[in-house]
Order: structure tokens, then C-alpha cells, then sequence
């Protein structure tokens, strides 16, 4: 009996979920720091970290989409895997947010602070 190739066989389904849930960490880490900078941070940046989250999942969704439109066999798998990160990583963030805001521990950047550094940057003396 001949050896059945890896495209002749169901092994596929794992390797789709995964994938799929790998792009969303990754394109959620692309537009984003990471949970623990936003709870460092929350004080000051929350807003405009958890806008990036959103941007995120959106972009996220639309690669699971597509992927999951070009590859009809797996696409159980895809929606799956991207579904459970989206999930998981918006569940880290929101728990950071709230977190970070809730704390008194001092955050690694300051609004006044962070706004001088950039002028001084764009107005050589």
C-alpha cells in the first residue's frame, strides 16, 4: 500500500487552527504593544491602546475570513482558531486596562513628559 502524501490526508486541521490563531496574536502584536504595557501604561494610554486592539480585530478577522473563504476544506478549524485568539487576546487586554487603571503603581511613560521629548526631537537647538 503506497504512503498516503500530507496533502491526501485530513492531517491539515490542526496546522489551519493554529495558524489561524497565530495571525491574530500577530496582528494584534503589530498594532498594539502588549497587555502588560497597556496595564503599565493604562493611565495614560488606555485610550488609544484599546483603539489599536479594536483596529486589530478587525484586521485580524478579515485575514481569518479570507483565509477561511480560500481554504473551504479547513474552514471550521480557521474560524476556530481565529475566534478563540480574538477571544483570548481581548480578554488579556480589557483585564489590563482595568487593571492598570485600578492600581497606584507608576506608569513607564508620562503625557507631559512624552509630548516635550517629541518637540525637542522635531526643533534641533
Amino acid at each position: 500500500m503506497p504512503i498516503a502524501s500530507a496533502a491526501e490526508t485530513d492531517a491539515g486541521g490542526g496546522v489551519a487552527f493554529l495558524v489561524s490563531a497565530g495571525i491574530v496574536y500577530e496582528i494584534i502584536a503589530a498594532a498594539c504593544s502588549s497587555p502588560q504595557t497597556t496595564q503599565i501604561n493604562a493611565k495614560t494610554r488606555a485610550p488609544t491602546l484599546m483603539k489599536w486592539v479594536h483596529i486589530g480585530l478587525v484586521q485580524a478577522a478579515l485575514f481569518v475570513g479570507a483565509a477561511a473563504y480560500f481554504d473551504r476544506r479547513h474552514r471550521t478549524e480557521i474560524l476556530a482558531g481565529g475566534i478563540a485568539a480574538g477571544v483570548l487576546m481581548y480578554g488579556q487586554y480589557l483585564h489590563a486596562k482595568q487593571a492598570g487603571l485600578s492600581e497606584n503603581a507608576p506608569g513607564t511613560e508620562t503625557t507631559s513628559a512624552s509630548a516635550s521629548t517629541m518637540a525637542s526631537w522635531g526643533n534641533p537647538t
